[in-house]
C-alpha cells in the first residue's frame, strides 16, 4: 500500500488521525445497501442510547472535545449523532457511496470521520482548537468554531468531528476523496481503523484505497 504524503500538524494532544485516499469504483448499490443495513443491526444489538455516552471509545471522543474547548452534550461527535439515529431505529442513509463507506466505519468503530473531495483542501493541515470569532460554512449552514476541535489549511478550517464545510463536500460527480477517522489515541489505533475499513470495502467494494496515512502529535 502507498503511503499518503500528508503535512499535517497536530496542536491539540490525544488524537490519532486515519487517512485514506478513495477512488470510486463500480459497486453493487445492493452490496452497499446490506453494507449499511448489517452495521446498522450490529449497533443495535452492541449499544443503547442509555450506554453510548459510557462507551470506552465515545467517552474518550467527548473527552477530546472538553480538552479542546467543545461540550459534546451541546456539540455532538458526528459518530455519535449517527449511532443515536442508528439505534433510535433509522437506518444509514444513501448519500454517495464514499460517504456511505465513511459513515459505516464511524458506526462501526464509534469514532468520527468524514471524506472530502480530492482539491477542495490543501496540505500543509493543521488539526487545532478553533478561535474565538471562527466560523465556516459548514453542511449545516454558518457554524461558529470557537474551542471545537477542527482541521484547517492555507484557506481555514474545513472539517470538523462535529459536521464538514461546504467546501469539501462529496457530491454527485465526485470520484476521488480523502477520507480521515478521527482516532482517540491509546484507545483505538490506526491498524484497528485500516482492518475494519478493509472488511467494510471486501463486503462493498465501491472504492480502491489508493494510498493511506496516519498523523498524530508529536509528543
Amino acid at each position: 500500500m502507498n503511503e499518503l504524503r500528508l503535512d499535517v500538524r497536530h496542536e491539540l494532544s490525544g488524537w490519532t488521525l486515519f487517512w485514506a485516499d478513495l477512488e470510486l469504483q463500480d459497486g453493487s448499490e445492493a452490496a452497499l445497501a446490506s453494507v449499511r443495513a448489517d452495521v446498522g443491526a450490529r449497533a443495535r444489538a452492541s449499544h443503547t442510547l442509555e450506554g453510548l455516552s459510557a462507551h470506552p471509545t465515545a467517552a474518550a471522543v467527548r473527552r477530546l472535545f472538553r480538552q479542546a474547548g467543545c461540550d459534546p452534550t451541546r456539540h455532538r461527535p458526528s459518530s455519535e449523532a449517527l449511532l443515536r439515529r442508528v439505534l433510535k431505529g433509522e437506518e444509514l442513509p444513501a448519500i454517495h457511496p464514499l460517504v456511505d463507506i465513511n459513515n459505516c466505519l464511524s458506526v462501526e468503530l464509534v469514532v468520527p470521520g468524514c471524506v472530502m473531495a480530492v482539491g477542495s483542501a490543501a496540505p500543509p493541515f493543521v488539526l487545532r482548537a478553533g478561535r474565538n470569532g471562527e466560523a465556516m460554512l459548514s453542511m449545516r449552514g454558518p457554524y461558529e468554531l470557537h474551542g471545537k476541535p477542527l482541521l484547517a489549511d492555507g484557506d481555514g478550517a474545513f472539517g470538523t468531528p462535529i459536521t464538514d464545510s461546504e467546501r469539501v463536500r462529496v457530491r454527485e460527480g465526485t470520484t476521488r476523496a480523502w477520507l480521515v477517522a478521527y482516532l482517540p489515541a491509546g484507545v483505538l489505533d490506526a491498524g484497528c481503523a485500516r482492518e475494519a475499513f478493509d472488511r467494510l470495502l471486501v463486503q462493498a467494494p465501491v472504492a480502491r484505497v489508493l494510498a493511506t496515512a496516519v498523523t498524530a502529535d508529536a509528543g
